[in-house]
């Protein structure tokens, strides 16, 4: 089985080419567009631009992913289809790149197409799926909506058996726009247990460098700040909260941490808050902060609901800080516990965590693609 995957939840545009045989799983492309340039004076993802970014890039980044896969082969055909362009009747610019896409190659050796649909952003989503339905009809191949945080998950698994997989298992994704614990009872089988409350983790970090001007996106910048920190040449102490770390449930809440850093910086002097010195002092408090909570809990519902996998995802997975930390934190605490987190490149979004979603729900896919819509709040 051949599966095509769209992923254009907020800011990357990526397609990635799947083949399946005999249950190994092999990724024959995943390419993936990223937009931060384009929102880095906005200090964030403005919706519309993503949108508008997305209409440009998907059919590029197409031609790369069939390329790569050594799918790519030459056609011509006259398309006077209604039906396609009423199908991007609201990407005009997107269905003039597809009809000329389409009218130069050929239909591609592919059994299914899959798509996220939520949540994240809805204007960048519905790009992704009016592109998706309007190749399920034209190439008459089912399509598959796709869980954006399953796919966080399921990424785990791009390189790692599913049968090393033990369950119950506690899932933490963990990105820009989601900060959620989830119990794992099976593949599709899943119960939330905790989520935010306010700012995610990864918006946070975002917000922490906005206020001191490192501009965006934040984790990684805050990341790399923190690391350039040696406590024992500063005489500089800083102390945040860990908010929520004690309290008895599972959710999260880190605007009152992104306030603490706003508090800080305005009972300062300006040209002291400019001091490398002070600057990457608090991102490594910040960052340490964040962790310190992520750790603490999903330990705890690891401990509680007697898990034999822990399982990590999304953007902020990629931080190398939490993922030594988690590291030695489950071997030290919970040595006979599987633990997976999915290689960097897999943690932030990607086609190829959206392609192997779908091989596991391959028979839920549907001919008909009209019904197919976007969920921006869309749950596991």
């Amino acid at each position: 089985m051949r599966i095509l995957a769209i992923e254009t939840s907020c800011d990357e545009t990526s397609i990635a080419l799947l083949e399946s045989k005999n249950s190994h799983l092999k990724i024959l492309s995943n390419i993936v567009s990223s937009q931060v340039k384009i929102h880095q004076k906005w200090g964030g993802v403005v919706p519309t631009l993503a949108k508008r970014e997305h209409q440009k890039n998907l059919v590029p980044v197409l031609i790369k992913a069939l390329e790569e896969a050594r799918m790519l082969r030459k056609s011509k055909v006259t398309i006077k289809n209604s039906k396609l362009k009423e199908t991007l009747v609201r990407e005009e610019h997107l269905y003039k790149k597809l009809k000329k896409f389409l009218e130069q190659y050929q239909k591609p050796k592919i059994d299914l197409i899959a798509v996220t649909i939520g949540p994240a952003l809805e204007p960048a989503l519905w790009v992704g799926v009016n592109f998706a339905k309007a190749l399920s009809y034209f190439w008459q191949k089912p399509i598959l909506p796709v869980n954006h945080i399953e796919g966080h998950i399921l990424a785990n698994f791009i390189q790692n058996p599913i049968s090393d997989l033990q369950f119950p298992a506690i899932c933490l994704v963990v990105s820009g726009g989601h900060t959620g614990l989830i119990l794992m009872k099976d593949i599709g089988g899943y119960k939330e247990i905790g989520e935010t409350r306010d700012d995610a983790a990864g918006e946070c970090l975002d917000k922490t460098a906005r206020i001191l001007g490192l501009g965006y996106p934040g984790g990684p910048i805050v990341a790399k700040m923190a690391t350039k920190f040696k406590n024992q040449k500063s005489k500089i102490k800083i102390k945040l909260p860990r908010p929520m770390i004690y309290q008895k449930n599972y959710d999260f809440s880190f605007s009152g941490l992104k306030t603490a850093v706003l508090y800080k910086v305005r009972s300062m002097k300006p040209r002291e808050t400019k001091k490398k010195e002070f600057i990457r002092e608090m991102c490594r408090e910040v960052q340490r902060a964040i962790i310190d909570v992520l750790i603490y809990k999903t330990l705890r519902a690891a401990k509680e609901f007697r898990a034999k996998s822990v399982i990590l995802g999304g953007g902020v997975a990629a931080n190398e800080e939490l993922r030594r930390q988690f590291k030695a934190r489950i071997r030290k605490e919970l040595p006979k516990t599987y633990y997976l987190i999915p290689k960097t490149y897999f943690c932030t979004d990607n086609a190829a965590m959206i392609a192997v979603t779908s091989y596991f729900h391959q028979k839920e896919a549907t001919k008909n693609w009209q019904k197919i819509k976007v969920n921006a709040n869309l749950k596991i």
